[in-house]
């Protein structure tokens, strides 16, 4: 079987998406599959934190797309391919199935050219970007965002989506053939067995209570909130020694060192192989304020490793965050919610405990090898089921958003 991934992010550039769509590739690859990846073009300086996710280059044919930063935020890479390059590719590698991982450039014309092959295509909704406009400051976008999410969706033969809020959501827009798969967590890549002294010492954490963030450093991850609570906590209790750490980059970077005070620490990339497990199970909570999650992987990894969750209980962290049993939630965009969490989880050994547990329990039930083995039947059936008419999904711009 043959598999042809159009993605417009993969590793070296890391986020969600990306290492989601290599541990796919990796996970399809190891049962069987020729898989090749279709994705813009990385420069060779770029982002070694994500060496230990992307799969070996001389393992997969590799398709890459020319591709230019994006001057808000550098990191991430704008691809424009031309159908005609994307439809001499499918017929020289022949895929069974394609999958489009984004609704952005890349995946369109693999969406596109497949469809109008005739070949079955499998899309990820990973991202609402509806709900980032508010948070980058142009509401007016949403409805036009939700059409073209719809219409990509729409065209597909199977949609896959990481919980079932987003299949909710996907359902509102009329999109069917959806899927709950979310990808999975490694529990055994996170483990509080990798708890390092050495680690709290490379950071000067000493015996204060720490606090970790991890993840893409934007307007829609909300970390303004969290430096605001952790800012409260240490005014409400001046002699706890309390420390903040912040892992990940992103376009909001400056303006959060400028905003940041006393305690806490910009830790940048993180390498997720060498260094990543060992942060997590070496600081004592994870905090997240995002509300615009379909997944939140990153709370998947912090549970897997035994971190008490503080986050908020809101998209498709709701579908698997619990109150008092696996975290603590707070009501997106409340800075006092957080503080009261963070407050608990500080001061009552048995909740946080207990919350440990309960973490640890959930990430043991949300395998990557029993999702990736339930990803590899998804596909096999796919390949075998009729494709509906390429023509009638081909009419991109016809369809009503709602």
């Amino acid at each position: 079987m043959r598999i042809l991934f159009c993605t417009d992010t993969f590793p070296p550039q890391l986020n969600g998406v990306s290492v989601v769509t290599a541990a796919m590739v990796t996970g399809l690859r190891s049962r069987g599959w020729e898989c090749g990846v279709m994705a813009p073009a990385y420069g060779p300086a770029y982002s070694p934190a994500a060496r230990s996710v992307r799969p070996e280059p001389t393992m997969i044919p590799h398709f890459p797309v020319r591709a230019w930063s994006w001057p808000p935020y550098p990191e991430v890479r704008l691809a424009w391919p031309s159908r005609q390059r994307v439809g001499a590719l499918m017929d020289t590698f022949r895929p069974d199935v394609v999958h489009c991982a984004t609704e952005l450039l890349v995946g369109r014309a693999g969406l596109l050219e497949a469809t109008a092959r005739g070949i079955p295509v499998c899309t990820t909704y990973h991202t609402d970007f509806s709900r980032y406009c508010d948070a980058y400051g142009v509401p007016f976008l949403r409805p036009l965002v939700r059409r073209w999410i719809a219409r990509f969706h729409r065209r597909a033969t199977r949609t896959l989506v990481p919980s079932p809020t987003a299949q909710r959501d996907l359902s509102t827009l009329r999109v069917t053939g959806t899927h709950v798969w979310g990808g999975g967590i490694d529990a055994e890549q996170f483990h509080p067995r990798h708890y390092s002294l050495l680690t709290r010492h490379r950071y000067a954490l000493g015996s204060a209570f720490t606090f970790l963030f991890v993840g893409r450093l934007a307007p829609e991850k909300n970390v303004e909130l969290l430096l605001d609570a952790f800012a409260r906590l240490q005014m409400a209790r001046p002699t706890h020694p309390v420390r903040l750490l912040i892992a990940g980059t992103g376009p909001s970077e400056a303006a959060l060192r400028a905003r940041a005070g006393a305690g806490v620490t910009f830790l940048g990339a993180v390498d997720r192989a060498t260094d990543l497990p060992a942060l997590y199970a070496s600081t004592d909570a994870f905090v997240f304020a995002s509300a615009t999650e379909t997944l939140g992987l990153v709370l998947l990894e912090a549970m897997a490793s035994g971190l008490p969750v503080i986050a908020c209980q809101a998209g498709g962290v709701a579908d698997y965050l619990e109150d008092e049993r696996n975290g603590l939630a707070f009501a997106p965009g409340h800075v006092d919610g957080c503080v009261r969490a963070m407050t608990r989880v500080m001061e009552d050994e048995s909740l946080r405990e207990r919350v440990r547990s309960g973490a640890r329990t959930t990430a043991d039930a949300m395998s990557c090898t029993r999702e990736l083995d339930r990803l590899d039947a998804m596909l096999r059936d796919l390949v075998t089921s009729p494709v509906s008419d390429p023509t009638r999904r081909d009419r991109w711009r016809l369809l009503p958003a709602t």
